[in-house]
């Protein structure tokens, strides 16, 4: 499955410079979500990216990664888990140059 936020599976630009981030996922209610998240720089230098984790307390539920320019795609979640329709929103150190992809494995929680 494709990021909520997702149109039709297209990548999400980074608008967010501060906190509350752009919109990435909204996790299912009762479901459990495994997000895998890949990022994209197009700018000319290096950028910080912050990814808010189900809250935007930071540093709580914030995961910051550096992000190198013209490196290709990298992946900056490899897997992590969310549920309860919690959101995962993005915010970066310059805006409209960052691009996430991703993908939703859904499951029921035992």
């Amino acid at each position: 499955m494709v990021l909520s936020a997702s149109t039709s599976g297209r990548g999400i630009k980074v608008v967010a410079t501060a906190s509350p981030g752009t919109l990435i996922h909204t996790a299912h209610a009762t479901k459990l979500d495994r997000i895998y998240i890949s990022v994209y720089n197009s700018h000319n230098a290096t950028v910080e990216l912050f990814l808010q984790w189900g809250g935007t307390v930071s540093p709580d539920d914030e995961v910051r990664q550096t992000i190198k320019f013209r490196s290709g795609e990298e992946l900056a979640i490899a897997g992590r888990l969310l549920t309860g329709e919690l959101v995962v929103r993005a915010y970066a150190s310059v805006a409209n140059v960052l691009v996430i992809s991703g993908e939703i494995e859904r499951a029921t929680i035992e």
